[in-house]
């Protein structure tokens, strides 16, 4: 057992279903509250907690006139900053401060954790056009505080070299703090001793591919449940992107054949029979290996009722859906701007969109995140000519936010629900709680702020991503963020960034301790 910042962290070796010797921070933080409710006067789940410091010692922020949202309900109350973190959450706060947020007629929610992003990203024969710096600003101006992004293994290069490639890349740019994915090419020898020696390094998560043969990715079944069972063994969680590579190859071959070339096609040749059958069969692979499985940007209705099958015959499998399948069909690869639109799985049909907000609502959908994975409009033309060349992916990690409030606003999930699915359930995905993804004293003080009533337009000009463009062009929401606080700094403001570029940090994730059926 070990301490990291102040949070309890877990060892590595320690397995998956050990209960912990020593109460966890979450239990000793419920009991101190407890204990001092009455004093505070607070609503019950958050009552006053006092540090060990002096109580006239300054506070560096106070925010007031809250209607503070966690995943466990709704109350009014203030919060106190001090070095980053939060020391108060109660009713009234006392102490004096440095500065005072009113947050009067808003909403305060915890900071969301993006759980799904792809910064400087080489794919596709091109790099996504965000950076560690612009993409992160973006995140920040969206609410977002922290972001888990994959750093994906260069041919020839070691799992750690590939970690300390990603540290290099983001530590000086982050403008939020992030932690890491590992995308693992091979299932050699060498990677898998490394897999212990990534997650004590805090990439307590690995990603795997079921396609894309092309571009150097696709792992068979017997490399996906060997790494399956590595990673089980250290308490680690493998994410899947599901598709069935041999059919879609199929389906391409025969389309550019036939001449077929245009964005529409690459929707047909990715239907959505190719990702449920893949869910079906990473989830029958994870029951053979005991393994935590994580299904990434999940689009369609049979893959979510695969992986309630799969949950409901005691498997740890989960799953994220994206703003983009929340918002937009098949439709779209109909218009001009198609190209724009092309990612993989593709958008589906309106009974699969209805399906995912279904799911959202009731919990079979743990969390959402964006797949930031940006290209500009130029580099979209690499397909002009055939549709499979075109770089898949679309940005989103500014909109999570406003579609999923949009969302609260339709009576289709509660404000609850929004913060489970955008902060609470990913930071306990990953191994970041408490730090990360809830309001509690010891926790981060990554806060957003909500104006229930502001409307923005989803342009290009009103959002910070390097994109040239905006699939949510011609989309108008009401429900916007106007303040964002990462560890307790003030980084957006107003629809301006205002942080810094490095002013993020590297945040480890700890392995499962607790079983994620929990979340």
């Amino acid at each position: 057992m070990e301490r990291s910042r102040g949070i309890l962290a877990v060892s590595p070796h320690a397995r998956r279903g050990t209960r912990l010797r020593q109460e966890t921070l979450e239990v000793e933080l419920l009991k101190r509250a407890r204990a001092n409710r009455k004093r505070s006067g607070a609503h019950p789940s958050y009552a006053f907690i006092s540090t060990h410091r002096k109580a006239a010692q300054m506070l560096d922020c106070v925010v007031t006139d809250a209607k503070i949202v966690n995943h466990t309900g709704i109350f009014e109350g203030e919060i106190g900053i001090r070095d980053g973190r939060i020391t108060q959450v109660a009713k009234g706060i006392s102490e004096t401060t440095d500065r005072k947020v009113s947050a009067r007629g808003k909403m305060v929610l915890p900071g969301l954790v993006d759980g799904h992003t792809h910064m400087e990203f080489p794919f596709m024969g091109t790099v996504t056009a965000d950076d560690f710096e612009s993409g992160t600003v973006a995140s920040a101006c969206g609410g977002v505080t922290t972001i888990i992004d994959f750093s994906i293994q260069p041919k020839g290069s070691s799992l750690l070299e590939t970690y300390e490639l990603w540290r290099k890349k983001a530590d000086p740019k982050v403008c939020v703090d992030y932690s890491l994915h590992m995308v693992i090419r091979e299932a050699n020898q060498a990677n898998l001793n490394q897999i212990r020696q990534i997650i004590r390094k805090g990439v307590q998560s690995v990603k795997l591919f079921m396609t894309y043969r092309r571009d150097g990715l696709l792992m068979s079944d017997i490399n996906i449940y060997r790494i399956m069972k590595e990673v089980a063994k250290y308490g680690g969680v493998v994410g899947l992107h599901c598709e069935n590579n041999d059919y879609i190859e199929c389906l391409v071959s025969e389309f550019l054949a036939a001449e077929k070339t245009e964005p529409y096609y690459h929707a047909k040749s990715r239907p959505p029979e190719a990702e449920v059958e893949a869910v079906r069969r990473a989830t029958t692979l994870a029951g053979f290996a005991n393994a935590n499985m994580y299904v990434v940007h999940m689009s369609t209705r049979g893959a979510m009722e695969s992986v309630v099958e799969a949950r409901n015959r005691g498997l740890d499998v989960y799953a994220e859906t994206c703003p983009h399948y929340l918002t937009f069909t098949e439709n779209m690869y109909r218009g001009l701007a198609a190209k724009n639109y092309v990612m993989s799985p593709p958008l589906r049909r309106r009974e699969d969109k209805e399906a995912l907000w279904l799911g959202l609502a009731s919990g079979q959908i743990r969390t959402v995140a964006s797949d930031h994975c940006c290209f500009t409009s130029e580099q979209k033309d690499l397909g002009k000519e055939d549709f499979s060349r075109i770089p898949n992916g679309v940005p989103g990690t500014e909109v999570i936010l406003p579609i999923l409030y949009h969302g609260v606003s339709r009576g289709l999930i509660s404000l609850e629900r929004l913060v489970q699915l955008t902060s609470y359930n990913p930071a306990r995905q990953f191994g970041l709680f408490p730090r990360k993804g809830t309001i509690q004293v010891g926790s981060d003080a990554d806060i957003v702020v909500l104006d229930p009533k502001k409307r923005q337009r989803l342009s290009k000009d009103n959002l910070h991503s390097r994109m040239d463009n905006s699939i949510y062009e011609r989309i108008t929401v009401t429900g916007f963020p106007v303040l964002t606080l990462s560890r307790g700094r003030v980084v957006h403001e107003d629809g301006q960034f205002v942080g810094k570029r490095g002013g993020g940090s590297y945040v480890p994730g700890r392995p499962h301790s607790v079983r994620p059926k929990d979340l």
